[in-house]
């Protein structure tokens, strides 16, 4: 599909976390694991033990906000299942090798099972992220009240106590508890630093974007979800299992709240820090809730609010900073060319074919029997007054559920009622008006993301090469961000944004490119490099572009044919010369009613530059 061609450039990608920092914390966390039962009391083992539980429950948290963007209530729910899926068959059942085998397969796919329905419910298509939360404040609700509602075989609000479980001393327990949190923190160290797991960031960042880069995003987060709430359910086996103790408050949304409140104050994000965070709320509370038992939860509280409001980061990534932890790492990249792929065409079909498409808002008709086509090689200006339709009509290209009526087909594949991740795999690539990148990922980032369809990426380490596509190349070249894959995309200036996001978008290698206003806010010397990199796409790569624009001299340069939309519909098409030639689009302009064409919203004028190149024009200089 793909060949990786001689180096063209290199540089350097900012890692998450420092791997210095966090190889430290780990030697002091292996360190206290191994010599605890040496180090601690009896008390404080059992406190320990537990808080190792919690910790992996609070580090499921962590990767589903602090990387995702998921803010859940509902990990308790999960953490409750593995608990009373050792309690129930310990009780009901008798404790042996092959029950306790069978209470932890019941705690890892009950809840996986159960994370499976609520991630459906969360992330279909159309569901918002504050739906998401709801529905993960009401499993906890619910699970609560089934086992309240369970009588004698759930033990009701008393929960279960008294069952057999396992014969291991109190060393043991800690030498299970903390190497099942060191193994699982290490594991997700290295997942959360590949190049996979960059995949959650961009979510968070801009789902918008990651679907029209042929991201499916609800499978992403659904396979999160059951994995996250998998691993909660094996932590809840196992802290059933040393506690002898079961009770619907480990199902609950106290608890849900607490895991929150911990990850928040440890540092969201970090993997370390609502680990360490989980563990030293634990102990603390252990002590000083008997002792101030009406005060502790009002501090926890107020610290908790203090973190959001001046702390978002958490307090154990500012305290560990000075002693260099948390801070931006640095790996070598290298940039290369790769073959572009072919994308499946039927046999004669043009690359973008619209017949009699529509688009109703209620009575309101945006598109009227839309009918257009264009071919590979092509570069189609599409111009009209606001309100025409233009970016509507692109929304309908690349979503098949934009569209009220007509058929759309992609180089020969009819989209149907498609979402965009789906059309994108038809060889449709889009970008927006407004630059539409990830703002917290590198350059370098960004662009591995946007290939991702092409070239998979690994979720257990980082390629140091990164493959894109001659044109993409190009990009990146014209307006020297390969001397900046390593800086964050917030901190480029406009212009470069556009540059990235265009570079991300020829990234998926497509044959139809959209182009929604491309040179807005651009300087003359960065509309003059985007210009030509959009005319060789088409003249020399021959792909498809569809471009959206307002600046009439930028499109007579490089456009191939223009298409004129006026109230929802197609009124002319042809040359550059014949449209600006045309006495229907100069009337149209000009705002006085002529064939039956009512006035457009604003009212640009015809004005001839010279006798042989004709320009249209607005009192702005383009059309708005």
């Amino acid at each position: 599909m793909f060949d990786l061609h001689p180096l063209l450039g290199s540089s350097t990608a900012p890692a998450n976390e420092s791997g210095r920092g966090m190889a430290v914390l780990g030697v002091i966390g292996v360190v206290l694991v191994i010599a605890g039962p040496w180090l601690f009391d009896t008390y404080l083992l059992n406190v320990l033990i537990k808080a190792f539980f919690f910790a992996i429950v609070a580090l499921t948290v962590d990767v589903l906000w602090g990387y995702a963007g998921y803010l859940t209530f509902g990990q308790s729910a999960f953490f409750g299942v593995g608990a009373y899926a050792a309690g129930l068959v310990f009780t009901h059942q008798g404790f042996s090798s092959g029950y306790a085998i069978l209470a932890l397969v019941l705690a890892v796919v009950v809840a996986g099972a159960i994370g499976a329905v609520v991630g459906w419910l969360s992330f279909y298509r159309g569901a918002s992220p504050f739906f998401a939360t709801v529905i993960s404040l009401v499993l906890p609700i619910v699970l609560t009240q089934a086992l309240l509602s369970g009588g004698e075989w759930t033990g009701s609000s008393s929960g279960l106590t008294g069952f057999e479980t396992f014969d291991l001393s109190l060393e043991a327990w800690y030498w299970i508890a903390g190497g099942a949190l060191t193994a699982l923190a290490a594991l997700a160290w290295v997942i959360m630093r590949s190049d996979g797991a960059r995949v959650l960031t961009a979510i968070r960042d801009n789902e918008s974007r990651c679907a029209f880069l042929g991201i499916d995003t609800s499978i992403v987060k659904i396979a999160l979800l059951v994995g996250t709430a998998a691993v909660a359910g094996a932590a809840g086996f196992g802290y059933g299992a040393f506690s002898g103790v079961v009770a619907p408050e480990l199902t609950g949304f106290v608890f849900g709240t607490e895991l929150i409140i911990w990850v928040a104050l440890g540092g969201r994000g970090t993997l370390w820090g609502p680990m360490i965070g989980a563990v030293l709320i634990n102990v603390a509370t252990a002590y000083l809730s008997g002792r101030v038992p009406f005060a502790w939860p009002l501090i926890l509280g107020a610290a908790f609010v203090i973190v959001i409001v001046l702390l978002p980061q958490g307090l154990v990534p500012v305290l560990l900073k000075p002693f260099g932890f948390g801070r931006r790492g640095a790996a070598r990249l290298r940039l290369a060319k790769r073959l572009a792929r072919k994308i499946d065409t039927a046999g004669g079909e043009p690359a973008v074919l619209m017949d009699r498409v529509e688009k109703h808002f209620g009575s309101l008709k945006v598109l009227q029997g839309i009918d257009l086509r264009a071919g590979a090689g092509e570069l189609v200006g599409l111009i009209g007054p606001n309100g025409a339709g233009k970016t509507t009509l692109m929304r309908c290209m690349s979503d098949g559920a934009e569209r009220s009526a007509g058929i759309v087909r992609l180089c020969g594949n009819d989209i149907r009622g498609l979402p965009p991740e789906r059309c994108v795999g038809f060889g449709l690539g889009r970008k927006f008006q407004n630059a539409n990148v990830f703002e917290t990922l590198t350059v370098a980032e960004c662009l591995r993301i946007a290939s991702a369809r092409v070239e998979p990426l690994s979720w257990l380490g980082r390629a140091a090469t990164l493959g894109l596509p001659a044109y993409a190349l190009d990009v990146i070249r014209a307006t020297e961000l390969d001397r900046k894959l390593g800086v964050v995309a917030r901190d480029l200036s406009h212009g470069e944004q556009q540059a990235l996001e265009l570079a991300m978008v020829l990234a998926l290698e497509p044959r139809i490119v959209l182009l929604d206003e491309p040179t807005a806010g651009l300087t003359k010397t960065e509309r003059t490099q985007i210009g030509t990199i959009l005319a060789s796409l088409a003249h020399r790569h021959g792909l498809c572009c569809l471009l959206v624009e307002h600046d009439l001299d930028f499109v007579a340069e490089i456009a191939t044919r223009v298409v004129v939309l006026h109230q929802g519909r197609i009124v002319m098409q042809g040359t550059f010369e014949e449209v600006v030639h045309s006495e229907l689009v100069k009337t149209i302009y000009a705002g006085t009613a002529h064939s039956g064409i009512a006035a457009a919203t604003c009212a640009p004028t015809l004005v001839p530059v010279s006798a042989t190149e004709p320009k249209l024009a607005s009192h702005s200089g383009d059309l708005s």
